[in-house]
């Protein structure tokens, strides 16, 4: 059974976050502050250190190094108040950061990730030059042609360091390729800095990314470092780059072309050594010649496009996903892993997975949380026939319509005529992931 730390000073917060981490399976330890983690706890007995970066006394980031010399990885929580801190975080050696607010699956989701990866020896980086690519498509899962020939792609073009465009459906697991890149490049031992462009408030993305001097703007209290410089040595991965504003994308382009951070704020740049993968499902040809996009930028980050086939063209590769989630939930409830039946079997080749390997892994979780046998049937899947659906609202996801767009159009085009526990049941989530993204979302149901 992994052990995990949680440090947080706020006792509701780290009460609820122990009790989800020991539902999933984990032997959780707490400490409300970086001196009593690190006097009343080994921290190499520890596989994850989970900690708030606003702790009474030291910072929380406070525990990177201490880790770091026992080899166990750091996760640092978050808000988007304190997100610089994260950005120096990372740079430091955390492992990766969670941004508050956040869904309680976002970070089950994350800490699992984080623990099926090999944890390297204590204060040793691993090798970053030529090594056997053994994990190297850690999540690809499937042996279709489209998928071979996306395997081939990266063998050619990891090793180097040419800047790759991954286009694909949402859904089709870009940020898995851009890991697998990573991996297997001569920077596989440095940093590999996940950003979703679509995530970060237009009015913060440029600072998020290059960093920003004092006094910059409103609120720069002190001086930061950005995800590009973070990324230094190893892989900035920009994950929706179609979302990036085209102040932004100028700061982008020139970066690109000289390889040089200027700071928001400062007149002076800083050289960095960091290889650009970037992501989208949209089509950046389109935005171009729409003019949201620039033609220039575009030209730069299609030096290599790797493009991802989505679930519906990959014929039984869809079987081979679903039994590998089923083995590895299985595996994680410490539970029999149960059979597909016939049924379930003919459900899963025959749908057209609007929302990729995604939907597939969610249907799964659905699926082994509801049965009771060893079996699971094409009901428990949760699967929406390809008519229309109540309301009008489509069952597919139309591949220039983020995950987040389309949930906001079902939810107001069908909550005059479904109650919550009808929408959030056509949704595949609870009542309570329902009203979270709401209020996230501001999609309030009016009384």
């Amino acid at each position: 059974m992994p052990r995990l730390l949680l440090v947080e000073d706020e006792s509701i917060i780290r009460s609820e976050l122990r009790r989800l981490l020991a539902r999933a399976g984990h032997d959780v330890a707490e400490a409300q502050s970086v001196r009593e983690a690190e006097e009343e706890h080994d921290l190499a007995s520890f596989d994850l250190v989970i900690t708030d970066v606003r702790l009474p006394g030291a910072p929380g980031t406070d525990l990177i190094d201490p880790c770091r010399i026992r080899g166990v990885p750091v996760l640092v929580m978050t808000s988007y108040a304190t997100v610089r801190s994260a950005v120096d975080a990372m740079k430091r050696g955390a492992v990766d950061y969670l941004s508050k607010p956040f869904e309680h699956d976002e970070l089950l989701a994350l800490v699992e990730r984080i623990l099926s990866r090999p944890r390297p020896a204590a204060d040793v980086p691993p090798a970053p030059a030529a090594r056997a690519d053994e994990g190297a498509f850690e999540g690809l899962i499937g042996r279709s042609q489209a998928m071979r020939d996306v395997e081939a792609r990266l063998r050619k073009v990891a090793p180097t360091d040419a800047t790759v465009l991954v286009l694909g459906e949402s859904g089709t697991g870009k940020e898995l390729v851009a890991a697998a890149i990573h991996r297997m490049s001569r920077r596989g031992g440095r940093a590999f800095v996940p950003v979703n462009c679509a995530a970060i408030p237009e009015g913060l993305i440029e600072s998020e990314l290059f960093g920003h001097e004092r006094g910059a703007f409103t609120g720069a209290t002190s001086a930061h470092v950005g995800l590009v410089e973070a990324a230094d040595g190893g892989t900035l991965f920009l994950d929706e780059i179609g979302e990036l504003p085209l102040p932004a994308q100028a700061r982008l382009l020139r970066f690109l072309q000289t390889g040089e951070v200027r700071h928001v704020g400062s007149t002076r740049s800083r050289k960095v050594s960091v290889r650009l993968v970037a992501a989208t499902h949209r089509d950046l040809a389109a935005m171009v010649q729409a003019g949201t996009f620039r033609s220039d930028l575009y030209f730069r980050l299609r030096v290599i496009e790797v493009r991802l086939p989505p679930l519906r063209e990959r014929g039984e590769d869809a079987l081979a996903l679903a039994r590998h989630f089923i083995t590895e939930g299985s595996r994680k409830a410490e539970r029999p892993v149960p059979a597909l039946s016939p049924d379930a079997e003919k459900a899963i080749t025959s749908h057209s997975w609007p929302g990729n390997v995604r939907e597939l892994e969610n249907a799964i979780e659905r699926a082994l949380i509801l049965s009771e046998g060893g079996m699971i049937s094409a009901d428990l899947l949760g699967l929406e026939a390809k008519e229309e659906s109540r309301g009008g609202a489509p069952t597919s996801l139309p591949s220039d319509v983020s995950l987040e767009e389309y949930f906001r159009r079902f939810v107001l085009e069908n909550q005059d005529g479904m109650t919550e526990t009808e929408l959030a049941k056509r949704l595949g989530i609870s009542r309570k992931t329902l009203w979270e993204r709401r209020q996230r979302m501001g999609l309030l149901r009016s009384k």
